[in-house]
């Protein structure tokens, strides 16, 4: 077991994001926000030590997470908010900082069975 150089952003949807998803083009999504922020994408980020630092990353990689996250509910594009702004990025999603990341796999590969 090792400690990862790389810190964690979890980034959930907030109801914005899911308004968007059940108004996409031929959609009958019946999904509820709890869970759709139950399985949420956790990016790896550069190693921090204070969250400001890990807050200016998101700030600054924040247009390639906005965008990740749109894809996975529409390949178009077209479907897409046209003005994806830092503001609107905060306000479709919430963000959970991580610095701790400990990878575990070469302890236990050996002992796990997927079956």
């Amino acid at each position: 077991m090792y400690a990862v150089d790389r810190s964690v952003a979890i980034v959930r949807p907030r109801e914005p994001f899911l308004d968007w998803i059940k108004n996409l083009p031929g959609s009958d999504m019946d999904i509820t926000l709890e869970q759709l922020r139950t399985d949420s994408t956790v990016y790896l980020i550069p190693d921090f030590d204070e969250i400001e630092d890990a807050l200016a990353a998101i700030d600054h990689i924040y247009g390639n997470i906005f965008e990740a996250e749109l894809a996975e509910w529409s390949e178009e594009e077209s479907t897409w908010p046209e003005e994806r702004n830092l503001k609107l990025f905060w306000k479709w999603f919430d963000v959970s900082l991580h610095s701790l990341v400990v990878d575990i796999t070469e302890d236990i590969e050996g002992g796990i069975s997927i079956n």
